[in-house]
């Protein structure tokens, strides 16, 4: 049996995670987290998740949390991730990040704890994203030279990141690719008059709205064709068990960072 402890576990994404462990053979949850203040607190988690009682109480204690847990899974913010981090860093126990938004002195701090704990992090546990980025670099190494390359990402109105962080990886992937460096060749958004397309940038467009659950469309447009990789999740589901995949498969690994290509053998 696995044991699982979940970060923001009263959050969109935290609840999805409930679920996925309930309904995962050979997962136990052991632990589940909500903020300091949290009316929640006390609660149990399996009433939060519709699931019926689990009989593991909410808390804002992650020393509690995570007392029991092989694996965190973490979807929260950046600084509550590497606050996490410095109370898992010495432990031994393994932790799976779906956190987006870090900064590159975070990140830094997030590759550091990778020496001490097996870390998965990803920017999107879905299957089909992690194989499209395998498409894509397929598409850049074929088309990339001779095309205008654009990235349009969609989430819902809650989403405080922009553009995301599946956005971002995507374009990394693309840049790698052609020996460019995403942060000298991206544009993000355009106004007024910019004049012609500037060759050898990447371009990201954003939008917020309703309930999207998250839509990617890559395109690689010359003259006289277009090509789209385009993904679109209809549910959070399938972020939440791409998660627990990564959390079963990071039981036999050592201490090293990881993300979901590694997870599925890409």
């Amino acid at each position: 049996m696995l044991n699982i402890a979940i970060t923001g576990a009263s959050g969109r994404m935290g609840r999805a995670l409930l679920q996925a462990v309930h309904s995962t053979e050979g997962l136990s949850l052991v632990g589940a987290t909500v903020s300091p203040g949290s009316s929640l607190a006390g609660a149990d988690a399996g009433e939060l998740a519709g699931v019926g009682n689990l009989g593991v109480a909410l808390t804002a204690d992650v020393g509690i949390a995570f007392a029991d847990a092989d694996v965190v899974i973490d979807f929260t913010t950046p600084e509550a991730t590497l606050r996490h981090l410095d109370q898992l860093e010495n432990t031994g126990k393994r932790i799976v990040i779906g956190t987006t938004g870090f900064s590159g002195t975070q990140l830094a701090r997030l590759k550091q704890a990778s020496e001490a704990i097996p870390v998965v992090f990803a920017a999107n546990y879905s299957v089909g994203v992690t194989l499209s980025l395998q498409l894509l670099r397929m598409a850049a190494r074929v088309m990339g030279e001779s095309s205008d390359i654009e990235i349009i990402e969609a989430h819902h109105r809650h989403k405080v990141d922009a553009p995301s962080g599946t956005a971002l990886r995507m374009g990394e992937a693309v840049a790698e690719t052609l020996g460019r460096d995403l942060a000298k060749c991206a544009v993000y958004g355009r106004e007024g008059q910019e004049g012609p397309r500037a060759e050898d940038t990447i371009g990201f467009a954003t939008v917020r709205a309703g309930d999207i659950v998250g839509e990617h469309t890559v395109l690689f447009a010359s003259e006289g064709e277009r090509l789209e990789i385009k993904h679109k999740a209809s549910s959070r589901q399938t972020f939440a068990l791409g998660a627990v995949r990564a959390a079963q498969w990071l039981k036999g690994q050592p201490a090293g960072l990881y993300d979901m290509e590694a997870v599925l053998g890409l």
